[in-house]
């Protein structure tokens, strides 16, 4: 187990490395090293063909519980399809949108709201982000506005960019306030027994008071940016009218009804037992069927490089999963801090968020669960200051690299489809540093609230 582990490791930094480097497309670096740890890990270390079968998952797809389900959310190791499934139905009935000229309607009605201004725009759409994360899966929230901020871009002449990254890091902060906003809140909600109210009154708290502190950085970090490429402002009167955006009255009633029925869906699916796969794929049928004539031209528009870059991605993570090295991670947080209660709870925010800045924070958040649960009787460590810490660190860390969090991998994605490529260097310069000050915020609230 031992030379698995170690070969798992390695697998995982090359990937890592050279995801760095962009030199090759990141879907075929994740699809290498997901291979690799197929044949190496699991083939000739392990010699398990039950391990490549669970890290595949296709067996998953014959589970009840991959389309309707009750209770604890399936942590298992593998391929999320259910993910994956999601992402592709949300991609289907974005393009429908954009067809319908749905984003660029609406993009005209908000740059008319605050008179074509960039500055209010940039405070809008981070607002929406955040409130929108809160109730809706963040990969919906992001697709969805990437693709308005890239429409509204091209109209005012200007870089998506800034908008775009500003959008992703309030999409994670605005998920971590509730229980339905993030994969690990649910995690931590069900298994732990946590409310909706539970959530938002804690890590809710935490997450108001880091968007006060994260807004004004982001308009002052890009505000030179914040301007015409060309140098030129527009002249408003030059914009067209809403309604003349509209190149379908019908396909635009469909995608707005598609779209609310999304959002419904979503926020209800704890409720109703309707997995987020089912909710993809039924509003992917549902879109196509409208789109009639049109509906393989929007297959054909579906970003596959970034679902193939997903399922490498999944793969590659199995191998640090099955072969025990996140339960080791754990574990260490366990031993180092001792019997020390701020120490403790320092190592689970920051070492969580370390952690989920590079692989999914989703078995991470499993995989502490216990852990949390054993210091918060072994230590007399009230459990829910545990979890608000767990909660925090896993939600907020994946937020400082590109392939931290699902969100981050779309929003850049929408924005090298558009012309408009973010480098590794350039996301971690403007994401690195609010992710730490949102760090340090939970650190001192959980440390002043609860200990």
């Amino acid at each position: 187990m031992f030379t698995a582990q170690i070969c798992a490791v390695v697998i995982f930094l090359v990937m890592f490395i050279l995801l760095i480097t962009e030199r090759i497309p990141r879907q075929t670096v994740t699809l290498g090293c997901g291979l690799a740890t197929l044949l190496i890990v699991f083939g000739l270390c392990l010699q398990n063909a039950d391990a490549v079968a669970q890290s595949l998952s296709f067996q998953s797809f014959l589970s009840p519980g991959f389309w309707y389900r009750i209770g604890e959310a399936d942590t298992s190791t593998g391929i999320n399809w259910e993910t994956i499934v999601f992402i592709a139905g949300m991609m289907v009935m974005v393009e429908g949108m954009a067809a319908s000229g749905f984003f660029r309607w609406l993009c005209i009605k908000l740059a008319r709201m605050v008179r074509f201004r960039p500055a209010p725009l940039f405070f809008l759409f981070m607002i929406l982000s955040a409130g929108l994360s809160m109730f809706i899966d963040s990969i919906t929230v992001i697709m969805f506005l990437a693709a308005v901020t890239a429409e509204l871009a091209r109209l005012l002449d200007m870089n998506p960019v800034p908008f775009i990254l500003s959008e992703i890091f309030c999409a994670n902060l605005g998920g971590s306030a509730t229980m339905c906003g993030d994969p690990p809140n649910i995690i931590i909600g069900t298994s732990l027994g946590y409310s909706f109210f539970d959530f938002i009154t804690n890590t809710g708290f935490i997450a108001l008071a880091s968007m006060l502190i994260v807004m004004p950085y982001f308009y002052f970090f890009f505000r030179r940016e914040l301007v015409p490429i060309t140098g030129k402002r527009s002249d408003p009167a030059s914009f067209p009218d809403p309604k003349e955006a509209i190149t379908s009255r019908r396909g635009f009633a469909v995608s707005c009804v598609i779209f609310a029925a999304a959002v419904v869906l979503l926020v209800t699916h704890a409720q109703t037992g309707l997995t987020v796969s089912t909710i993809g794929l039924a509003i992917a049928v549902v879109t196509l069927l409208s789109a009639g004539r049109n509906a393989f031209t929007l297959l054909r528009k579906i970003d596959y490089s970034t679902l193939l870059f997903f399922i490498g991605l999944f793969v590659a993570v199995s191998g640090l999963e099955y072969t025990g090295v996140l339960e080791l991670l754990a574990h260490l947080i366990e031993r180092v801090s001792g019997g020390n209660v701020y120490l403790m709870v320092g190592i689970i925010i920051w070492g969580s968020a370390l952690a989920s800045a590079f692989i999914d924070n989703i078995p991470f958040a499993a995989t502490m669960i216990p852990v949390i649960r054993t210091l918060s009787v072994a230590q007399g460590v009230d459990l829910s200051s545990l979890a608000w810490a767990l909660s925090m660190g896993t939600d907020i860390g994946g937020s400082a690299t590109p392939i931290g969090a699902s969100a981050n991998v779309v929003g850049t994605s929408i924005a090298a489809k558009n012309g408009f490529p973010v480098a590794w260097g350039r996301y971690c310069r403007a994401q690195t540093l609010p992710t730490i000050l949102v760090l340090v915020i939970a650190t001192v609230i959980v440390f002043a609230r609860y200990l």
